[in-house]
This record gives C-alpha cells, structure tokens and sequence, in this order.
C-alpha cells in the first residue's frame, strides 16, 4: 500500500503548504499585477487608475504611488530603489520603499522611441529603441552611452527585456527570445501570456498569468510553479504567491521541496529493483508471475478504497 501512503502524504504536504495572507479581498480586486519583495511585502498594480501600493505581510498599507499613464514595474527585489518604466512617457522612475520617487530617467530628449527599458544596477539601463533598431547600454548617473548594439526586427508585442552575462532575453505575448548582443537567435520557446522577466542569481525565471516558469539555458523552459484558477502569481526567494478568487496565497518553496524528496525515493528503489532483477535467470519466472499477482491483489485493494 506504499503508493496509497505516498497519495496520502503528498495532499496532506500540498494542503499544509498552502497559507491564505490576511489581505482585504477589496484590495485585490482589480488588480493587475502583483509583485512581493523578500520582506514579505506585496506590491499591487492596478491598471484602472494607475495606482501603484505597497502593503506588508499583514495587509497594511506602507506607501501608495498615483500616476497619470501605465507603468511597467521591472522588479522590487531591491525595496529600496524599485525601478518603474513608461512607454508612453518616455521614462524611468525608481521609487523607496515608501513608494517615493527618488530619481527620473527621461529619454525623449536623448533617444527616439524607446521600446523597453531594463534596469540592470543603479547605475546602467538598457534600452530597446525601435526606431533606430538598436539595444543601447546607458549609464543615466553620467549621461554617458556605454555601448549600442544594431539590431532587425520588430518587437509590437514585446512584454519584457533583460540583459544578463552578454544575453539578451525578449518576452513577447507567446514567446520567449535569447538572443547574444549581436542578436544572434540562442533559444526559442512558446510561453504563453508571458508578464515579465525574475532573475534570481543564474536562474533566469518567466512569470506569467497562472504558472512560473524556469530557463534551462539553451534547452528548454521548466514549470516550476502552475495553478489554472490563479489570476496573478509571483514569488520572492523563500515563497510563492498567488491571487485567486480575490483572495491571498502562499506556497512556502520548503513545504513543495519535502513533497519532492517523499516521492522520490521510490522511483529510485524501483531502479534497483530493477537492475536485481536482470541478474537473475530464468529459474525465477514462478516468482516473478507471484510477485504480479501480488500487485495485482494490491491494485484492487486500493481500487476499493476510491482511490
């Protein structure tokens, strides 16, 4: 019945894994996107009014930004300095941890159309200009262009821009792009409804709408987190979140590593079994038919039961 335990073991772990956050369900609503730091704060975006609010663990309220045009915000792994572009006015805001703004980047007068910008330190931006069709390193604390790289093609339902270790990462409505600074294609996958861009040291992380997903470089993409009925998921370095049903989740990544290590050691003891079985001869075929029948008697045990 050891397949009836791990069944067992692996709901009660999902369910103990699962906490519901106290935040107003009024707060939720609406909201376009979510992003949590890792202090445990939640940052909600709503596109209705542009409205940008931090809340802590407990659902109070720290800090609130209004805005006249939609802003894309880049990531709030540094609290202290979360960077903010606008494509529609042509800059780049970084904000504290009270949602102040400590410093604006406007390209309109420097550049043509930017596209996308991506905050790499507090120093360097790069920007996607579509309308000289080139990624341009910038340091915005001396005005300086750092280095400007040519490139073809049209990015209409571009999501997101990053650069890390001379890569270049797009992420379309459908698709993720990698590309090397000469734009020379890496990897391509299929990602649909892709939001935005989470680097976690070498670990290049997709969100999207429901799921989470991970970049094996240069094979393929690795769902790390999924629920079909979420509305907005997001993770910081020690959890996952989500909002479903107007209300606050979180999914401890400790908990969803226990379920892993339970469930993986009776594949490993079936590998073994396995390979004694290959040694042994003919002669064992009356036990081998025993054992199937075992199994057998077992699976209709279990059959009984509902499972």
């Amino acid at each position: 019945m050891r397949f009836l335990y791990l069944i067992f073991v692996f709901a009660f772990c999902a369910v103990s894994a699962q906490k519901a956050l106290p935040l107003d369900s009024l707060k939720l609503k609406e909201a376009k996107d979510m992003l949590a730091d890792d202090y445990g704060n939640l940052y909600i975006y709503k596109n209705k009014d542009f409205s940008f609010t931090k809340y802590d663990s407990l659902g109070k309220q720290i800090g609130k930004l209004m805005v006249t045009v939609p802003f894309k915000i880049q990531t709030v792994q540094n609290p202290l300095s979360v960077p903010m572009f606008s494509e529609n006015a042509q800059e780049m805001k970084f904000v504290d941890q009270n949602l102040n703004e400590i410093q604006k980047v406007d390209f309109k007068q420097k550049f043509g159309f930017i596209k996308m910008a991506y905050a790499e330190d507090l120093q360097q931006i790069w920007l996607l200009d579509d309308s000289m069709k080139r990624l341009v390193q910038y340091n915005f604390r001396n005005d300086t262009t750092i280095n400007s790289y040519p490139f073809e093609g049209s990015f209409d339902d571009l999501m997101d821009l990053l650069v890390y270790e001379n890569k270049v990462y797009i992420l379309t409505r459908k698709h993720i792009r990698v590309f090397s600074l000469k734009f020379e294609k890496i990897f391509e996958a299929e990602v649909l409804n892709g939001k935005r861009f989470r680097r976690e040291n070498d670990n290049i992380l997709v969100i999207t709408n429901n799921s989470i997903l991970k970049y094996v470089p240069e094979k393929e993409m690795v769902k790390v987190f999924e629920d079909p009925d979420a509305q907005i998921v997001d993770k910081n370095t020690l959890s996952y979140f989500e909002i479903k049903a107007n209300k606050l989740y979180l999914y401890s990544l400790e908990n969803r590593k226990e379920i892993k290590q339970q469930t993986e050691p009776e594949p490993a003891k079936k590998s073994i079994e396995s390979s004694e079985e290959k040694k042994k001869d003919k002669s064992s075929e009356k036990s081998d038919a025993f054992d199937m029948l075992q199994l057998f008697e077992e699976i209709g045990e279990v059959q009984k039961l509902g499972v």
